[in-house]
C-alpha cells in the first residue's frame, strides 16, 4: 500500500507527447483525447509515447515476433528509454479488447482505459511476472482507474 501511495503522490502534471495510430477499421475506438487522458493519469515523468491500435493480424504478428507467442494479445508494450524521459510504444489489439470486454461484461471504454494504463505502467518498469509484482501493478491500475472514474478492472463476471 505504501508503494501505491508513493506512486499516486508523484503523479504530477508532466509534459506528454502522444502519437496515436489507428491501424484498424473497427468501430468504437478510443479518441486521441481519451487516450491522452488515460496516459496522463498514469505517467509520473515527462513521457513520449505512441499508441497504435491494430487489427488481429498485426497483433498476432507482433506478439509472435517479439514474444514468440502465435496469437494476438490485448496489449504489447515496447519501452525504448527511461532517460532523459520515458519513451516507448504501446500496441493495443482492438478485436482482442472488444472480445475481452464482452466476455468480462465490461464497457469497451473502461477496458481500453485499463489497457492503456497497464501499458504506461509497463513503460515505467512495472511488471506482473511474479505474484508480488502482479499485486503491486494491479493495485496501481485499480487506484489510477478509480481516479478516472472507472471500476476495478479485476472484478468482473464471466458470461454464462
Amino acid at each position: 500500500m505504501e508503494a501505491i501511495q508513493f506512486y499516486v503522490r508523484h503523479l504530477v502534471m508532466t509534459a506528454i507527447s502522444l502519437s496515436v495510430q489507428y491501424a484498424t477499421h473497427m468501430p468504437h475506438l478510443p479518441t486521441k483525447q481519451q487516450l491522452k487522458r488515460w496516459v496522463r493519469a498514469a505517467v509520473r515523468v515527462e513521457t513520449e509515447v505512441a499508441v497504435r491500435i491494430v487489427d488481429a493480424e498485426e497483433g498476432r504478428a507482433l506478439n509472435s515476433a517479439y514474444r514468440g507467442k502465435d496469437y494476438a494479445t490485448n496489449v504489447l508494450t515496447f519501452p525504448l528509454t527511461e532517460e532523459p524521459h520515458l519513451m516507448g510504444d504501446i500496441i493495443i489489439c482492438a478485436p482482442v479488447v472488444e472480445s475481452e470486454a464482452h466476455a468480462q461484461n465490461k464497457s469497451l471504454e473502461a477496458h481500453y482505459a485499463h489497457l492503456t494504463v497497464h501499458g504506461i505502467l509497463h513503460l515505467h518498469g512495472y511488471d506482473h511476472e511474479t505474484e508480488p509484482q502482479a499485486e503491486l501493478m494491479e493495485a496501481l491500475e485499480v487506484t489510477i482507474l478509480q481516479k478516472l472514474g472507472y471500476p476495478n478492472p479485476y472484478l468482473f463476471t464471466q458470461d454464462a
